[in-house]
């Protein structure tokens, strides 16, 4: 670890190998106005395999690559970085999100208030098809930029900072499942007290899944991630686990009333529907599926079927977006 003053936020960030796959990220954090002030750390399945830039990480304050072994679970991953940063707010870049240079700047700003978390707002970095737009605001309705400022229930999973302190009574175990399901790491901290922020100063390109298959696959994985995460969370019990499992048929419709409410808030129903209407359609139920196979039989290996899609999405891109994405 290149080591000179105390950082005041670290920077996550998770490489599948090589520093390439994250190198478009890397260009963008290159450009924050706050970089001087920022810690990156790279987690990685070992430091020859990542081969990082010295020369990229020079410019930032410090750094250091945690070194993991085959990454089989993105939140696992996540957590590793997390218990190794030093600053006193840390935060998670993903490979295929760009922040907009004054991203850090912001989330420092807000951090200096007590808030435990600070989400970021998103924007479509791949707007060419519908099933990018029906991704983006299924997953992310509320984050969508442009939004309004202030005190809110949930956050946009992967696109949050936090105070460290907050995060260091939970252990390795409970931290990775916390990062794997993040609105749940959203919910115990809201039932210890603590408050939740959105600062859409703090904005990223996020680059959504844009083939219909890709969508299919990512949300029932997500789905079944959730359910698994709600019973284990919740301690349901198994008379809870068949209301909802019956229930679920349910979800897509209340969801889809909201999603559609989230696109026209966006600005974006005139330009957008009725042509997302079946790929949000097709993401909800798809997801829906996960979580009655989640409520159902637990999270299986979805957790290690979910990393190609956080952390590989060039994958899951038309052939056209695939060099873009990649950087």
């Amino acid at each position: 670890m290149i080591q000179r003053l105390e950082p005041a936020m670290s920077v996550v960030m998770v490489s599948l190998d090589s520093y390439e796959r994250i190198r478009r990220t890397m260009t963008a954090l290159k450009t924050q106005t706050a970089k001087s002030r920022l810690e990156i750390v790279i987690v990685a399945p070992s430091r020859a395999v990542l081969n990082p830039d010295e020369a990229d990480l020079r410019e930032f304050l410090c750094y250091q690559v945690v070194e993991v072994g085959p990454i089989r679970s993105t939140g696992g991953a996540i957590a590793a970085g997390f218990q190794r940063a030093r600053a006193p707010v840390v935060g998670y870049a993903e490979e295929h999100s760009y922040p907009f240079p004054t991203w850090a700047e912001a989330l420092l700003l807000a951090h200096e208030k007590p808030w435990a978390a600070v989400g970021a707002a998103i924007v479509n970095a791949n707007p060419g098809t519908m099933i990018s737009w029906a991704n983006l605001f299924t997953d992310f309705g509320p984050s969508v930029h442009p939004a309004i400022a202030g005190v809110i229930s949930h956050l946009a999973w992967h696109h949050g900072s936090y105070k460290r302190e907050l995060l260091s009574g939970y252990d390795a175990e409970q931290l990775q499942r916390f990062l794997e399901t993040e609105g749940f790491l959203h919910q115990a901290l809201q039932e210890r007290g603590y408050e939740l922020y959105f600062e859409p100063a703090a904005k990223s390109n996020h680059v959504n899944v844009s083939t219909l298959g890709s969508l299919i696959r990512c949300e029932f994985v997500g789905g079944r991630l959730f359910g698994a995460a709600r019973v284990r969370h919740n301690q349901w019990s198994m008379a809870r686990r068949l209301l909802y499992i019956f229930g679920s048929p349910l979800i897509p419709v209340l969801r889809l009333r909201r999603t559609l409410q989230e696109v026209r808030r966006a600005g974006q129903f005139d330009k957008l529907f009725p042509r997302i209407l079946p790929g949000i359609v097709t993401a909800l139920v798809a997801h829906c599926f996960g979580e009655i196979a989640g409520y159902a039989l637990g999270a299986g290996d979805a957790a290690w079927q979910r990393v190609p899609c956080e952390l590989n999405r060039c994958e899951f891109l038309r052939a056209s977006e695939r060099n873009g994405a990649s950087g």
